[in-house]
């Protein structure tokens, strides 16, 4: 018969939160021996038995390990020693834990910071070089075909982050082309070619493939439709007619 100071292992159970098996294993290991049992062998926890088990709920809490409990429960080592020990341990959690909340916020600034990007944020970035109407055009002409399809699939997924990164890649094999231009390195130089090579690849790994066939054709457009041409002569005059040729030089060495 139990006194209203001897709970069952249910009861206990129920009371810190622990389960059942964890009681047993206690038992099982010395750690926490009920002091009672009934007249058919359930054990039966005293008081004594409940501020032992109080006391190892706490220590567990602070991260000690079974035997540590054992060890200071049956005054083994001094406390005092062992929870400094525990506290240098919880504060190397804290700033490990203070680190990985750092990271996430990154993590999430920039998955945040690389939304899709609104027409009139492509407009502040690419300033005349994006036109709605042109794009319109251009969708009209191209529309049915796989480079269109393919472009259309690639930006779909693009952020913020991600065609600001392009812009720079773009105005980087600009400056090339001008740089070459305005050193006198004819449109067949090395510079020229490779500035034209940067120019395939931007388009190729940004947006479509871009064969040297499809190049060609591009720098064909250049020069054949009065709106690229515009773009490139504000930026050197003379530079779409040598982006041109660079271009097809580059095609050539590759031929």
């Amino acid at each position: 018969m139990t006194t209203t100071q001897e709970l069952t292992v249910g009861q206990v159970a129920d009371r810190f939160g622990v389960t059942v098996r964890t009681l047993h294993h206690y038992d099982e290991i010395g750690l926490l021996t009920p002091g009672e049992r009934t007249w058919s062998g359930y054990r039966l926890y005293t008081a004594a038995d409940l501020e032992r088990l109080a006391t190892i709920v706490v220590y567990r809490r602070l991260g000690f390990g079974l035997e540590e409990i054992a060890e200071l429960l049956d005054g083994g080592p001094d406390l005092a020693e062992h929870l400094r020990r525990q506290r240098a341990t919880v504060i190397t959690r804290i700033d490990e834990l203070r680190a990985l909340v750092t990271a996430l916020d990154h993590a999430l600034e920039a998955a945040m910071g690389n939304r899709p990007a609104t027409t009139e944020e492509l407009k502040e970035m690419f300033g005349d070089g994006f036109d709605e109407a042109y794009a319109a055009e251009a969708q009209e002409r191209w529309g049915d075909t796989p480079a269109w399809s393919q472009s259309q699939a690639r930006t779909a997924a693009y952020g913020t982050q991600d065609w600001a990164a392009i812009k720079a890649e773009m105005d980087a094999v600009n400056a090339a082309f001008v740089a070459a231009l305005t050193a006198g390195e004819p449109a067949s130089s090395a510079a020229a070619m490779d500035a034209a090579e940067a120019h395939r690849r931007h388009i190729h790994d940004r947006f479509y493939d871009v064969s040297y066939a499809i190049h060609r054709g591009l720098a064909d457009m250049y020069v054949a439709d009065p709106r690229f041409t515009a773009t490139y002569e504000e930026l050197a005059p003379g530079l779409a007619a040598y982006v041109h040729d660079a271009i097809h030089a580059n095609a050539d060495r590759h031929a």
